[in-house]
C-alpha cells in the first residue's frame, strides 16, 4: 500500500524542516481568513488523548457529507480506540488514525475526496483548529488518516477535504504538537512515543 501521508505542495517540500515551520508560525500572525459558508448539518465528537484530555469537534456534514459519514461510522465501529498520532509537525497539524502506526495503514475502505481540485465546493479553510483527511497522491485515497491544524495552513485549501473544526481544547492539539519529538522533517513519531487515543465517541 502506497503510504498515505499529508502531501504537501512541491515549495513547501522544499521548505520542510527550516521554512515550513516558520511559513505555518508566520500564517498565525494574519487575520485567520473565515469559511465562505458557515458549517451546517453539524455532527459532534469528541477524541479523548491519554494524558493530555479531550478535544471537542463538530464536523461539518453538509459540506462533507461522505467525509463526516465515514468518519462517524469509524468513531461508531471503534476503530479509532487505542490508535495514535503518529506524525506531528508543530506550528502545523498532528496527524493520527492509522492502524499501523507507520502513515501507511488505513481503514478498509477508501473514500471520494471533499475537495475542490477533485470536483468538490468545500468552503471549509485550512486555519487553526480544522480537522481533515490525510491521503495518497491520488484523491479518492482517503480512509481513516486524519489531522488536525495547529496553526493556520490555507495553503492546504483546495487539495484537502476538511470536514469539521476544534470548539474546545485546542489547547491539547498544540500541546501534543509541542512535546512531539520528531526524528526527522516529515514530522514521524517513534512507536513508544506516539499520543494515543484513547476513544473518539460522536456525541450529537
Amino acid at each position: 500500500m502506497k503510504k498515505i501521508i499529508l502531501m504537501l505542495a512541491v515549495f513547501v517540500l522544499l521548505l520542510t524542516g527550516c521554512g515550513a515551520k516558520q511559513t505555518a508560525q508566520s500564517a498565525q500572525t494574519t487575520a485567520a481568513p473565515q469559511s465562505a459558508e458557515p458549517f451546517q448539518k453539524l455532527r459532534r465528537a469528541e477524541i479523548t488523548v491519554k494524558d493530555y484530555g479531550t478535544i471537542k469537534l463538530e464536523l461539518d456534514e453538509g459540506t462533507a457529507p461522505i467525509t463526516v459519514a465515514n468518519f462517524i461510522k469509524l468513531a461508531n465501529d471503534g476503530f479509532y480506540n487505542g490508535l495514535t498520532f503518529h506524525r506531528i509537525m508543530d506550528g502545523f497539524m498532528i496527524q493520527g488514525g492509522d492502524p499501523d502506526g507507520n502513515g501507511t495503514g488505513g481503514a478498509k475502505d477508501k473514500i471520494k475526496g471533499e475537495f475542490a481540485k477533485n470536483g468538490v465546493d468545500n468552503p471549509i479553510s485550512h486555519v487553526k483548529g480544522v480537522i481533515s483527511m490525510a491521503r495518497s497522491n491520488d484523491p479518492n485515497s482517503a480512509s481513516s488518516q486524519f489531522f488536525i491544524t495547529v496553526a493556520d495552513s490555507t495553503f492546504l485549501d483546495g487539495s484537502y477535504a476538511a470536514f469539521g473544526r476544534v470548539t474546545e481544547g485546542m489547547e491539547i492539539a498544540e500541546q501534543i504538537a509541542k512535546d512531539a519529538k520528531p526524528v526527522d522533517n516529515n514530522g514521524t513519531i517513534p512507536p513508544d512515543q506516539q499520543p494515543v487515543i484513547e476513544s473518539i465517541v460522536i456525541t450529537d
